[in-house]
């Protein structure tokens, strides 16, 4: 059975609300998940929002938030636990998974496909009626707080047969949907983010768009959100937004000189 712990969920609270635009019903449907305690999955491309959309959820419901940032190399241990040398011998030590059940917090692991598949399995008991988590190497099994909810999130357009959800994975969890806004919506965000007049926030828009139409095509993903934010900033610090779009929207995307140009061109059709 699960025991007592020592850790403080306010360490994992929220203080400052995030600046989160809702593009449709995504709040209310993401409500309506946690007051059934469901598993929700956060699909959409790279830097749309599906990171603070989660932040912002765990501020207005006022639970504790602890995030993973999944990678290939993250074991099961990574996740739920292990013991530990000190000077008194062995201790155990929980994973981020198992705090987060023990206190009633929301477990985000995010872009969950980069993890291997033999260590996401281990979410499974806590995404079912059993809502439970076995510590095998401890002999315990934990049961997860009322207030505990898992989230998941992956960029479905950008990996391949070798990196996905097994559909005993996938059909645990409700999904909402995630893309990058419509422009207005999207210069809003970029404005508020980034301190930038919403004139300019347009053009960064605008780019990015001309740039997310090469995607397959010369371009693995598009400008993301973050990115233009990244512009924004640079451009409110004093920076030409030429350079600016540069250092964020074309260098980071990619290497081959004449995609650059084309990026370059877009950037300058904008700002002359």
């Amino acid at each position: 059975m699960s025991k007592e712990t020592n850790v403080d969920p306010n360490q994992y609270i929220i203080k400052n609300e995030p600046f989160y635009r809702p593009v449709a019903n995504e709040v209310e449907m993401y409500e309506a998940a946690y007051s059934a305690r469901m598993p929700v999955m956060l699909k959409g491309p790279t830097g749309c929002g599906k990171s603070r959309f989660v932040e912002y959820m765990a501020y207005r419901l006022g639970k504790p938030l602890i995030t993973v940032a999944c990678n290939e190399d993250m074991t099961a241990s990574d996740l739920v636990g292990r013991f530990l040398l000190d000077k008194d011998g062995t201790k155990w030590q929980d994973g981020p998974l198992t705090t987060a059940a023990r206190i009633g917090a929301i477990c985000y692991l995010d872009e969950v496909v980069e993890a291997r598949q033999d260590t996401t399995v281990v979410i499974h008991p806590l995404t079912d009626h059993r809502r439970a988590l076995p510590l095998d190497k401890k002999g315990e099994l934990v049961e997860a707080h009322p207030d505990f909810q898992l989230v998941i999130s992956y960029n479905p357009g950008y990996q391949s047969l070798m990196k996905d959800l097994k559909q005993s994975t996938k059909q645990r969890f409700g999904g909402l949907d995630f893309d990058y806004p419509q422009e207005d919506i999207e210069a809003e965000i970029v404005s508020k983010e980034s301190d930038v007049k919403i004139d300019i926030a347009k053009k960064l828009v605008q780019i990015a768009h001309r740039a997310r139409n090469l995607k397959g095509h010369g371009l693995d993903e598009g400008i993301s959100t973050r990115l233009l934010v990244y512009a924004g900033q640079l451009i409110n610090k004093g920076v030409e937004p030429v350079a600016a779009c540069s250092m964020t929207m074309v260098t980071p995307l990619t290497d081959d000189p004449d995609m650059r140009d084309t990026l370059d061109a877009a950037v300058h059709t904008f700002f002359n």
